[in-house]
């Protein structure tokens, strides 16, 4: 790591050509990359450190062109060093809109969330440009649940009955998300990934994992997020509320004005969601160290749990999710000593 560090001041020097600056690190990733803050001449930038060898930028520097192209805010890039890993970027500033969401500026903020996904929807590719959001990632991600969560982390034999169960409901689950209008999917688009900005809020981050794909995924990211609660009445508001959006703006044709329809859609593909994302959390502990989102696990699985407590063909889903929880919450004081 700390040689990374030197080889990032030395690009910052010869390749940026930055003279006298200060280098801090910037925020924490649930990847190999890392972010540093450069400060120079009253001014900033972010100096992202993707190591060749464990991540790939191309994805990243397409995506922000597609971006700029739609004018969504994203940062801008202002050096690209592809063989070294290293990119640097414009500063969207400190302010995540997990730091600052409240009860009074929520219905503000998300407005402005909804109107730039609305653009990303309406105007990003939809059809190629970039990779599929196919059968196979659908079920590799769900996957992650019971190899890490359960499996990996918990320990937790699953029965015969209950790995059947998993496959009939994953099977589902992504014939459900494969069923809806396909658009330009940012594929992490929560309230760590946006930046309150001063114009042309939010500013938007993480997105090198775009796809084409399932029209409610980063909606249910948004709204139903792992590392922020609304209620229920609240959110399902809010989804009714883009999906009128949705219609009057064409990302949703004739024939997807059925509301219900909608929300059972926004209700399935948060599963998918949750149950990969409870995963990766796993994952990141048992394998690269980082107990940091082991807390979210509980709020995640617990939106599982109701989502599935509301649908007869998730009620196996819901229960044996039910004893992941239990189990997590048994040993989580150990985990996170």
């Amino acid at each position: 790591m700390a040689e990374r560090l030197d080889e990032l001041k030395h690009w910052l020097r010869d390749t940026a050509g930055l003279t006298d600056f200060h280098v801090e690190p910037a925020s924490e990733d649930a990847s190999f990359r890392r972010y540093f803050r450069v400060s120079f001449d009253d001014r900033t930038c972010i100096a992202m450190d993707a190591p060749p060898d464990k991540e790939d930028m191309r994805p990243f520097v397409h995506v922000s062109g597609i971006l700029h192209d739609i004018g969504v805010h994203a940062p801008e890039l202002l050096e690209v060093d592809l063989d070294k890993g290293f990119i640097l970027l414009a500063d969207l500033g400190t302010q995540l809109y997990l730091d600052v969401l409240s009860q009074d500026n929520v219905d503000r903020l998300y407005g402005d969330a909804l109107g730039a996904l609305l653009v990303i929807q309406a105007r990003g590719p939809n059809s190629h440009g970039l990779p599929s959001y196919d059968r196979r990632l659908l079920l590799g991600e769900m996957e992650l649940f019971p190899n890490w969560l359960i499996g990996t982390h918990l320990s937790m034999p699953l029965s015969g009955g209950q790995r059947a169960m998993l496959d009939e409901t994953f099977t589902r689950l992504a014939d459900a998300a494969l069923a809806q209008p396909r658009v330009c999917v940012h594929r992490d688009f929560h309230s760590r990934n946006l930046m309150v900005t001063h114009e042309n809020n939010p500013g938007i981050i993480d997105y090198q994992d775009a796809v084409v794909g399932p029209v409610t995924y980063d909606l249910v990211s948004l709204l139903r997020d792992c590392y922020i609660e609304w209620p229920r009445e609240r959110v399902e508001a809010w989804a009714r509320g883009y999906h009128e959006l949705a219609l009057q703006s064409g990302v949703l044709q004739q024939g997807h004005d059925n509301q219900e329809q909608f929300l059972r859609w926004f209700d399935w593909m948060g599963v998918q969601r949750h149950l990969k994302a409870a995963g990766i959390f796993a994952r990141l502990f048992r394998r690269d160290g980082k107990p940091g989102f082991l807390g979210d696990i509980p709020r995640t699985l617990g939106y599982v749990i109701e989502v599935s407590s509301r649908y007869p063909e998730l009620s196996g889903l819901g229960c044996l999710t039910g004893q992941v929880l239990d189990g997590l919450i048994a040993g989580q004081e150990a985990w996170t000593a």
